[in-house]
């Protein structure tokens, strides 16, 4: 892994700590052609609504409501995406961040290698629309460990 993948990588690790999402917390990096930060995300929900605890743990309500961390960045960018790259931690985008992603102009996705089992049907469909819209995609090798410890 080239240096630059591993910082970016290393902030949307970071930011995915910002999450209130006890379960999963999820961050994103848009990098620029010229390695600028354009935008980062979490996961969480919309602005203005409420964010208690007890609604994390509803999974029904929680997924309903919840924007994802790739969406965020795309939303709070001022700037055009054409070219970039986005950076996510701690797995691949979902099928449906990731139509969102090739609609935006993001030419090359960056996120760590995960097993997760329960999201294989997910990331097979990322994976074939990814490759249908000619995004570049490198899945890094991280120890479970680092990937597991959000």
């Amino acid at each position: 892994m080239n240096k630059w993948d591993e910082r970016f990588l290393g902030l949307a690790r970071h930011i995915a700590m910002w999450s209130k999402d006890p379960s999963t917390k999820t961050g994103a990096v848009i990098v620029a052609p010229d390695r600028r930060v354009l935008s980062i995300g979490f996961n969480g929900f919309p602005r203005g609504v409420m964010d208690h605890p007890i609604r994390y743990e509803n999974r029904e309500e929680k997924y309903k409501i919840i924007v994802h961390c790739e969406r965020n960045a795309m939303l709070f960018c001022r700037e055009s995406l054409a070219g970039s790259t986005l950076y996510t931690w701690p797995f691949l985008s979902c099928s449906s961040c990731a139509a969102m992603i090739i609609q935006a102009g993001i030419i090359r996705h960056v996120a760590p290698q995960s097993l997760n089992e329960r999201w294989g049907e997910q990331v097979q469909m990322t994976l074939q629309i990814l490759a249908e819209a000619g995004v570049g995609l490198d899945l890094l090798d991280y120890p479970t460990e680092q990937i597991n410890e959000l």
